[in-house]
């Protein structure tokens, strides 16, 4: 197949978009990193329909794709994150459920891998050996995080133009107030989205003659993703109680002795 094409370019272009958006984040460029998420954002459209429409689906663009968009998503929570632009406890949360998937993505591949079992025919993504059918909170999950990413990226933007008065009809205090609100959504459809994974049956499908293996397999990798991913979730509470609330009580304190000051 020929994997030298417009939509894995693209695609590969949105995999250095994610790093490239971080750095222009640290160094608080927020009007030119917003411009790079929208270009990911809409390349991620945009190359899938070329696919599809011209016949250049390849192999290495169907594994190209999704760690563009993981590692966008992944890369931009964690500078978030350190720029404490969205708090620490649904950065956990979101980092906690992609790892635990990762973890059990893992066992399932090599456990329902035909034998022999060998590193090349691990990585021989045309030996399939398990298929996984996202659940439905998890789409909603997906596209609710990507608001959130953008949102707080363009937080900044609005806020430092002023057009959030004109055009919203909202203060700044307003726009945080209703950020943080929505992080709460984030977060529970996060949460929701993560077990959702370790307590359906029907999430991963592996491929094979023996159900009774079939059975202890899929058990087993619910079972990890629900330790692991709930030890996240017990932590992302910790902080939330711990961490981020102090915090920002701490900063509400401080904008009042402002004000006070003033």
């Amino acid at each position: 197949e020929n994997i030298y094409n417009l939509p894995n370019f693209l695609t590969v272009t949105r995999l250095f978009a994610a790093p490239a958006t971080a750095y222009l984040l640290l160094h608080d460029h927020h009007t030119w990193a917003l411009g790079l998420f929208a270009y990911a954002g809409i390349t991620d459209l945009v190359d899938g329909w070329m696919a599809r429409k011209w016949k250049l689906q390849t192999v290495a663009g169907s594994v190209i794709d999704p760690m563009a968009d993981k590692a966008l998503m992944i890369i931009l929570t964690v500078t978030l994150a350190v720029k404490g632009a969205i708090p620490l406890y649904l950065a956990t949360l979101i980092l906690g459920r992609d790892a635990s998937l990762a973890v059990a993505a893992i066992y399932y591949r090599y456990a329902s891998l035909p034998a022999p079992k060998t590193f090349l025919r691990y990585w021989d993504f045309s030996l399939p050996s398990a298929e996984v059918h996202p659940t439905t909170v998890s789409k909603y999950n997906t596209f609710l995080q990507l608001i959130l990413i953008g949102s707080t990226l363009a937080l900044p933007v609005v806020a430092a133009s002023g057009q959030q008065t004109e055009v919203l009809n909202l203060s700044t205090e307003q726009l945080h107030t209703a950020m943080q609100y929505f992080q709460y959504v984030v977060a529970a459809t996060t949460a929701w989205s993560g077990l959702s994974y370790a307590y359906l049956k029907n999430v991963v499908t592996i491929l094979g003659t023996n159900e009774e293996l079939k059975a202890k397999q899929g058990a087993r990798g619910r079972a990890i993703i629900g330790v692991t991913f709930g030890g996240c979730v017990l932590a992302a509470a910790w902080l939330a109680a711990n961490v981020d609330r102090p915090v920002a009580a701490a900063e509400k304190d401080g904008e009042k002795e402002q004000e006070g000051t003033a």
